[in-house]
């Protein structure tokens, strides 16, 4: 169980502090008033709130990556492989497991394939597609939200961060 003020991953709401834990609030309360919910506030919306119950299973909810954690997940992106999936349905669907996972492994491994397909629709003289696109933004969004924040950086400044570190570490592998 989570305690007020622990950071955390919620779906695709994504970074979260959590800030009470409790019935809802009266104006809110429907059904079960003694059912316990997490309040969490996102960090990249701040005016709004979500209602989590506490013994929800269905969205995954778990800590924040710690800045180490953040840092080794950086340096282990070359060796992250792409998925190719050749149906466009079971690709959709690889797409969408990984959104719900939360898992930033996953994520970059879709980004990494939505990147080469990207690439490669571009070279074949096609546009690419609006769903390729819709999942790409998606997963970057989430990734870069969680590096963000246990990097204590901006979100904007985490894909140069990615860059540079990929970088330095191809250098040191050709000396």
């Amino acid at each position: 169980m989570f305690q007020e003020k622990d950071m955390v991953i919620y779906g695709s709401q994504s970074v979260c502090e959590v800030v009470s834990i409790g019935p809802l609030p009266m104006k809110m309360a429907v059904g079960n008033k003694k059912q316990e919910y997490y309040t969490l506030r996102p960090v990249y919306q701040r005016d709004s709130l979500v209602y989590v119950p506490v013994d929800n299973e269905k969205i995954i909810m778990r800590p924040v990556i710690s800045r180490d954690e953040a840092m080794d997940l950086v340096n282990k992106i070359p060796g992250i492989k792409a998925a190719w999936i050749e149906k466009d349905s079971e690709r959709e669907q690889e797409y969408k497991k990984a959104i719900s996972s939360c898992d930033p492994e996953k994520l970059i491994m879709i980004i990494k394939t939505l990147y080469k397909r990207r690439q490669a629709r571009i070279e074949d003289g096609k546009k690419v597609t609006v769903v390729d696109e819709r999942y790409f933004k998606m997963a970057e969004k989430q990734l870069h939200e969680e590096l963000a924040y246990a990097l204590g950086m901006t979100k904007e400044e985490v894909g140069k961060y990615i860059d540079n570190c990929i970088k330095k570490t191809r250098s040191k592998k050709e000396q």
